[in-house]
């Protein structure tokens, strides 16, 4: 790879940003496609698409010949808001699925080493922690606490960030009024309709456990199928 590639490379990866370096197999010329810059125009757009949302490399037949996609995608990142029951059921299952998960509460009681002796837990308040956390499109925001106090202002910053996924707890009722806070907070409409609420697929899910993969499922379809299809499949 040419040093000048090689160095726009490691910077997105070190952003976090999804990269895919395109790779003619018969004359080795290369050029690379960083996600965020926009690849709409590009011929091969559909499959460059594709290849960001499954994390796949592999060879690509084109009119103009073969091509070898080399994909480069951060490791997806989970971070629930609240250190619930739910979420006590939701980390060894978001570990297994290939998630690296954070916690985010500011309730010592509930954020402690016995409760989650294998996630890191930040017992801090929201407004404190989120310029940390740097959310961005390949991190999923869960909000579980159903105290608006706790859960409003990482569901507002996700959707500003252009999250893939972001999804609350709560009733009908509980989401209106949510929606409400949110718009008085100058949420536009097109980001509220992104809020995946009542949170998790449809399963009839009732314990924590059940809700737990319920909300991993629908996190995975939106990482896989991109948010606007996983929405489409769901309805």
């Amino acid at each position: 790879m040419k040093l000048d590639l090689l160095k726009k490379l490691n910077a997105a990866r070190g952003e976090r940003q999804a990269a895919i370096l395109v790779t003619d197999t018969a004359s080795g010329a290369e050029r690379l496609v960083i996600e965020s810059e926009g690849f709409a125009r590009d011929p091969l757009a559909d499959e460059l698409g594709a290849r960001f949302r499954s994390g796949k490399s592999g060879n690509v037949e084109t009119p103009s010949g073969s091509v070898f996609l080399t994909v480069h995608v951060p490791p997806p990142r989970l971070v629930a808001i609240g250190a619930v029951h739910i979420s006590q059921e939701l980390a060894p299952m978001a570990k297994l699925a290939g998630f690296d998960m954070l916690i985010v509460d500011p309730r010592t009681a509930f954020a402690t080493p016995e409760r989650f002796p294998d996630v890191p837990l930040l017992a801090e308040w929201p407004q404190d922690v989120l310029p940390k956390l740097a959310f961005d499109a390949y991190t999923a925001v869960a909000a579980l606490t159903h105290d608006p106090k706790i859960d409003d202002l990482p569901l507002q910053k996700a959707l500003e960030a252009g999250c893939f996924y972001v999804g609350a707890l709560g009733s009908r009722k509980t989401h209106g009024k949510r929606l409400e806070r949110l718009r008085a907070a100058g949420v536009s409409e097109d980001k509220l309709a992104r809020i995946r609420a009542p949170i998790g697929i449809s399963i009839g899910a009732q314990s924590p456990a059940e809700i737990a993969v319920a909300i991993l499922a629908e996190i995975i379809q939106a990482l896989r199928l991109g948010s606007e299809a996983a929405r489409e499949r769901a309805a």
